[in-house]
């Protein structure tokens, strides 16, 4: 069975999981590419970012997708 692939402009398609569902059908090297460049982007807008250490986590900053 083959998936219609199309093009969408309309910004309710946008849900969080649609943006995961294509993210997780990305080839395992586009993934890291994508994360290759967003870490770059994260360095260019805050340069000292790479000199912070222990990270520690946001609290109330965890969010469940889905039900599994």
């Amino acid at each position: 069975m083959k998936r219609q692939l199309s093009v969408s402009h309309d910004r309710r398609e946008e849900t969080l999981e649609n943006k995961a569902r294509w993210f997780g059908a990305l080839p395992l090297a586009e993934r890291m590419d994508l994360l290759c460049d967003f870490t770059d982007l994260a360095l260019t807008v805050t340069p000292t970012l790479q000199d912070r250490k222990h990270a520690q986590p946001v609290a109330n900053r965890i969010q469940v997708l889905s039900k599994a």
